[in-house]
């Protein structure tokens, strides 16, 4: 097949590990006679130096006329100054509206070779294989924002149709799955979240009534996820909670590094990242996780470009570099770790 793929390598590790997703995708083109067009583009704190701008006008439209947007990572101190009036983070939140990607996947399983990498016992982590749906383009991250001399202000809002499309896509996940979805909310406080709970209970029961669901307060969500992780199957939760308990959730798999994420909208174009962050500490030295953003690029394969077997074999790949002990030091520690390049040379030998 043929397939544009606009590449934002972004800023910190950013780089470093997109390289390593850009050349499994073209391993995977030569093997299966694919042709991938692979544009790169200036984004994040890398296109404020280059243009002023986190998302310049030309990156935008080349995303909009793409068939997938791979991602890297983006931000770091240099524009992260409480003063700054631009910062890398606008251009992200930019770039999901524009291409109305408004659910947010990002899956957690747990690799047996790695049940001694995350701080929790072997025992409870055991069997987790979890997905989160998190709303992606509403709530306190899109809302009006006001800031005075005394006082600041960040509104959040969602609407019937902004919570029925993120409950219909989390429930069509599950029916694919174990049937179980967990709908996390805090409607003991807020009225978003009791216009949420009404909401998803109305839509699950009408069109998914073969899908159990549970409603749960965030914050036992949060506790539940580290006391008993192999209990849940589909989660799907507005904006800013999804942003929190995702990142808590990666420590089940021992990494930030080893977890991607898929952001999809009504058609088959997505925007598909590693969740990690830009980690400017470690850019630069090859010791980057790659996994994650291998994971990501075989999320792309599957849902924009509907190349299952190639997006499995790139999974079972990673999977079994991982189980021979091809671990960054993020996994691995300091002593037996090998290189970003060692890692996705690992998964390339067994594609």
């Amino acid at each position: 097949m043929k397939a544009h793929i606009a590449v934002l390598p972004g800023d910190g590790i950013g780089p470093e590990v997109t390289a390593e997703a850009v050349r499994a995708l073209r391993a995977l083109e030569k093997r299966h006679g694919h042709i991938f067009t692979l544009t790169e583009l200036p984004f994040g704190g890398a296109a404020i130096d280059l243009t002023g701008n986190p998302l310049p006008e030309p990156t935008l439209e080349a995303c909009r006329n793409a068939d997938a947007v791979l991602l890297g990572a983006i931000g770091g101190p240099k524009w992260s100054a409480p003063e700054a009036k631009v910062r890398p983070e606008q251009g992200l939140l930019e770039l999901r509206r524009a291409l109305r990607v408004y659910a947010n996947l990002r899956p957690v399983k747990v690799h047996p070779a790695l049940l001694g990498a995350s701080s929790l016992k072997s025992e409870v982590l055991q069997g987790t294989d979890l997905i989160f749906v998190r709303e992606l383009t509403g709530g306190i991250y899109f809302g009006e924002k006001r800031r005075e001399a005394d006082c600041a202000t960040d509104v959040c809002t969602y609407t019937v149709a902004e919570i029925e499309r993120i409950v219909r896509a989390a429930a069509r996940l599950a029916q694919k799955r174990r049937r179980k979805l967990v709908s996390i909310d805090k409607a003991n406080v807020l009225e978003t979240s009791r216009l949420w709970r009404q909401v998803t209970s109305r839509v699950m029961r009408e069109e998914f009534p073969e899908v159990a669901l549970e409603h749960m307060l965030v914050d036992s969500a949060a506790m539940h996820l580290i006391r008993r992780p192999r209990d849940f199957d589909v989660l799907v939760t507005e904006n800013m909670f999804g942003d929190i308990l995702t990142d808590e959730a990666s420590m089940l798999a021992g990494s930030l590094g080893l977890l991607p994420s898929a952001s999809l909208g009504e058609g088959t174009r997505g925007l598909y990242e590693p969740i990690h962050g830009s980690a400017p500490d470690i850019a630069g030295r090859g010791i980057a996780n790659p996994y994650g953003m291998l994971l990501s690029a075989a999320l792309l394969l599957r849902h924009s470009l509907g190349l299952t077997a190639e997006a499995a074999a790139l999974e079972a790949a990673v999977s079994d570099a991982i189980g021979a002990g091809a671990l960054t030091p993020d996994v691995a520690g300091a002593t037996g770790a090998v290189s970003t390049r060692e890692a996705a040379e690992a998964v390339l030998a067994r594609l």
